[in-house]
């Protein structure tokens, strides 16, 4: 199943203050979302055991609500931009509106994804809305990513690191529609 958006965007999105944008999911992405999650299964490497899939995957549509491009969902790349240019959401479930100090994170293995940006979106754990917070080069990202080791305590928000991973702050990150808009 498809998105239908009949030539028209298929979230509304609300002009957040600075990068962070707020966007409504709707009962389709809802409902694609949890098909895909279902079809997917547990994968290699899960944190949290396939549970956290559909959340995923209401990051990358509403990463592709603002964004555009085509939605390709590799395990390299999750769209593919107008110009050939790809991104990789990452995607986490949160009970509270993301705030500027909050940290984004790729774990390590997912550095060698071959995609040119990282795009980052916290998703309600109710489903009802997600924030775009920020998109940055992958390369860049991983100049600036604080590397923290598993098993670390977080200091910032302590949280136990369940895998090696790469953080940076959201107040770090680009402004997604900026990015694409560019080309270089």
């Amino acid at each position: 199943m498809a998105l239908q958006t009949n030539g028209l965007k298929v979230t509304k999105v609300i002009r957040g203050n600075g990068l962070i944008r707020q966007v409504l999911i709707t009962d389709q992405m809802r409902e694609i979302a949890h098909k895909k999650a279902k079809e997917m299964g547990k994968l290699r490497h899960s944190i949290t055991e396939g549970s956290g899939n559909i959340f995923g995957f209401l990051g990358e549509y509403v990463a592709w609500s603002l964004i555009g491009g085509k939605i390709a969902n590799t395990h390299e790349y999750d769209l593919i931009l107008p110009d050939g240019r790809t991104v990789d959401v990452k995607s986490k479930r949160t009970k509270v509106a993301p705030q500027p100090h909050y940290e984004c994170s790729v774990y390590a293995y997912n550095t060698r994804q071959a995609c040119n940006f990282y795009c980052f979106v916290r998703v309600s754990e109710l489903m009802d809305k997600a924030w775009i917070v920020g998109m940055i080069d992958k390369n860049k990202f991983l100049q600036r990513a604080t590397f923290i080791k598993k098993g670390t305590l977080d200091g910032n928000n302590n949280f136990k690191i369940m895998d090696d991973c790469f953080n940076l702050k959201i107040q770090e990150l680009d402004d997604a529609e900026y990015i694409v808009k560019c080309t270089f």
